[in-house]
C-alpha cells in the first residue's frame, strides 16, 4: 500500500485540521508514493525506536510527538531524520489532532476513568476556512464574472457548486481626471444599475479568485468586499470532562487508572479518599487546563504532568490531581490506533517495545 493511502486512513482516525495551530502534524519525512509494508507506533521517535524500526523492517513510524517541531536548518548524517530518510522510513505525527479526535487520546483517558459521558474540557477556537466575496457589477456582466469566480474555485458549499446570491441596486461614481470608466463618462456623477454578487471562497483560493474577478470585470476599478467568515462550531476541543454513572471512591479510581494505562504508580495531589462524581482529563502537559476543570467543578483531574503551584491550588480546593508522567498519559492510545490501522489497511501495525517515558519511578 502506498504511503498516501495510509495517510488517508490516518486522516480518518485523526483529521489533521483539528490540530492546534502551534503544532506540527502530518507527514514529516518520506515520499507519499512509497510503498508501506509495516507500521510501528511510538510516542517519541528516539534512537532506540529508530533501531527497532530498522530491525523489524518497518517503513512507516507513526510518532505521536513530532520529531520535527521547530524549523530545521540542516539534516546531516547521524541525525535521526537523516537516517530515517536514508533508510526509507517515513515519519508521520498526529499529536494534538489525535488528542481532539473522537476516540483519540483524551477519550482514551475518559475511558480509563470510566466516565459515563463526556464533553471537551475546553472548546477549540473555531478556525476560519472561507471568505465571503461581494462583487458589484453591471447587470450585463454578472454571468461572465460569476462564471470566472466559480472556475477559479469560489462558490462551493458541501456537495453544491456555483453557489451565489444576487440582488439589484444602484451604484454611483464620479470619474476624476485620468479615469476611463467602462460605463458613463468621466468628470460627472454617474448612477448605474448593478448587481451585488455574493459567494464564498476557500482561504487557499482567495488570490486566484480575486485575479479571475479582475480579469472578467469590465470596470477599470472593480468594487468588491472580502470578509473573513467564522467557521461553524464543531463542538471539538482539548481534554474531556464528564460524570460517573454513580459516585466512585477515589482510591478505587486510582487503581482503575493504573490498570487501564498499564502503569505501576501515580503521583497524586489532594484528597485520596472519598467519593468523586465528576472527573476531567487531558493528555500530556495540561496544567493550563486546571482552571477549566476547577470552574466546571471536577472532583478529579487526570493528566500527565502539572506545575507545582497548579497542583497546590487545585488540591487546596479539594480536587484530586492525578499525574501519570507525561507520555504515560498518552501511550495507551497507540494500541487503539495500531488496531484501527491494521483493520483499515490490512498492514501489520504494532506499538514499539522500546518506547517509554524518560522518567522512572524508583
Amino acid at each position: 500500500m502506498r504511503l498516501v493511502d495510509v495517510i488517508a486512513v490516518l486522516e480518518q482516525i485523526a483529521p489533521a485540521h483539528g490540530a492546534e495551530p502551534w503544532d506540527n502534524v502530518g507527514l514529516l519525512a518520506g515520499d507519499p508514493q512509497q510503498e508501506i509494508t509495516r507500521i510501528l507506533l511510538t510516542i517519541d521517535y528516539t534512537a532506540e525506536v529508530a533501531a527497532e524500526a530498522r530491525a523489524d523492517r518497518c517503513d512507516l513510524v507513526v510518532s505521536y510527538h513530532p520529531p520535527i517541531f521547530d524549523g530545521l536548518k540542516r539534516i546531516t548524517a547521524g541525525s535521526l531524520i537523516f537516517d530515517a530518510l536514508r533508510s526509507g522510513i517515513a515519519i508521520y505525527s498526529p499529536h494534538t489532532a489525535l488528542d481532539i479526535a473522537d476516540g483519540g487520546t483524551n477519550d482514551m483517558l475518559a475511558d480509563a476513568l470510566g466516565l459515563a459521558d463526556r464533553r471537551p474540557l475546553r472548546l477549540s477556537d473555531v478556525k476560519a476556512t472561507h471568505y465571503k466575496l461581494v462583487v458589484f457589477a453591471p447587470e450585463d456582466a454578472a454571468d461572465r464574472i460569476a462564471a470566472a469566480l466559480f472556475d477559479a474555485g469560489a462558490g462551493r458549499i458541501g456537495n453544491y457548486s456555483c453557489c451565489s446570491f444576487r440582488c439589484p441596486g444602484t451604484g454611483t461614481f464620479f470619474g476624476e481626471e485620468g479615469a476611463s470608466p467602462a460605463v458613463g463618462q468621466a468628470q460627472r456623477l454617474e448612477r448605474v444599475n448593478e448587481l451585488r454578487i455574493e459567494t464564498v471562497v476557500p482561504i487557499g483560493r482567495v488570490h486566484p479568485v480575486i485575479a479571475a474577478m479582475r480579469r472578467a470585470h469590465p470596470y477599470e476599478e472593480p468594487a468588491f468586499d472580502l470578509v473573513q467568515l467564522a467557521g461553524a462550531p464543531q463542538g471539538k476541543g482539548q481534554g474531556r470532562i464528564g460524570s460517573f454513572a454513580s459516585p466512585v471512591e477515589r482510591k478505587q479510581l486510582l487503581d482503575r487508572i493504573k490498570k487501564e494505562l498499564d502503569i505501576p504508580a501515580l503521583m497524586v495531589a489532594g484528597p485520596t479518599g472519598g467519593p468523586a462524581s465528576t472527573a476531567a482529563a487531558c493528555a500530556g502537559s495540561c496544567g493550563d487546563l486546571i482552571n477549566d476543570a476547577l470552574s466546571q467543578k471536577a472532583d478529579v483531574y487526570l493528566t500527565g504532568e502539572v506545575r507545582h503551584h497548579d497542583a497546590l491550588k487545585a488540591a487546596q480546593r479539594g480536587m484530586t490531581v492525578i499525574c501519570t508522567l507525561h507520555s504515560n498519559s498518552e501511550r495507551a492510545v497507540l494500541r487503539r490506533v495500531a488496531q484501527a490501522l491494521g483493520e483499515k489497511t490490512g498492514l501489520p501495525a504494532r506499538v514499539s517495545r522500546q518506547d517509554r517515558d524518560p522518567f522512572q519511578v524508583l
